[in-house]
């Protein structure tokens, strides 16, 4: 009876630590996409940093070491075993953005826009504030000639991220080539 109250008191505490874990995450995750919208240009790539640590970790060595193989093959030109990694990395832990982002920059890569932007959309629902997801989804948008959607893929990109110079200037070229469209 002792043991298994133990046993149980052990299962609420790490749960309960998980969940705090989990909390202080989110609230660091906050604070740094806070300072990233208002900060010097000078610091942007620190926090860009900050934001990277914690979005890049799954919360388990071994998916971390998927996802660092699928990186490794798609900085390789490998894509086909990148796309085999991120895939097991998605089937292990269907809950981490960075798995379909990855996916999704080797399907586009491929030239495989429809299942790149089907990962993009999975990484957003995971991730709203993605912003190289977002300023990926405007490039496929712009490579499949529909120039309106690229700009509003950009500009949301822009709105978390406004220091991406890849995003501004597509949002300036975008703006002009559509005659000052407001999307």
């Amino acid at each position: 009876m002792r043991k298994s109250m133990i046993i149980a008191a052990l299962c609420l505490w790490a749960g309960a630590a998980a969940g705090d874990v989990a909390q202080d995450r989110a609230g660091r995750l906050d604070s740094l996409y806070e300072q990233l919208r208002g900060a010097d240009p000078e610091d942007v790539q620190q926090i860009e940093s900050e934001i990277e640590k914690i979005e890049l970790r799954s919360g388990s060595p071994a998916m971390d070491f998927l996802y660092q193989r699928g990186t490794r093959a798609l900085q390789g030109g490998d894509l086909r075993v990148a796309v085999l990694h991120f895939t097991a990395l998605i089937d292990l832990a269907p809950d981490f953005a960075q798995a379909y982002d990855g996916r999704a920059v080797a399907y586009f890569q491929q030239k495989e826009y429809g299942l790149a932007v089907a990962d993009i959309r999975r990484a957003l629902a995971l991730n709203p504030r993605d912003y190289a997801a977002l300023a990926g989804l405007g490039r496929i948008f712009e490579e499949t000639g529909n120039p309106a959607r690229a700009l509003q893929a950009y500009r949301l990109a822009q709105a978390i991220h406004p220091y991406l110079d890849t995003v501004n200037e597509a949002v300036t070229r975008l703006d002009a080539a559509l005659g000052g469209l407001d999307l």
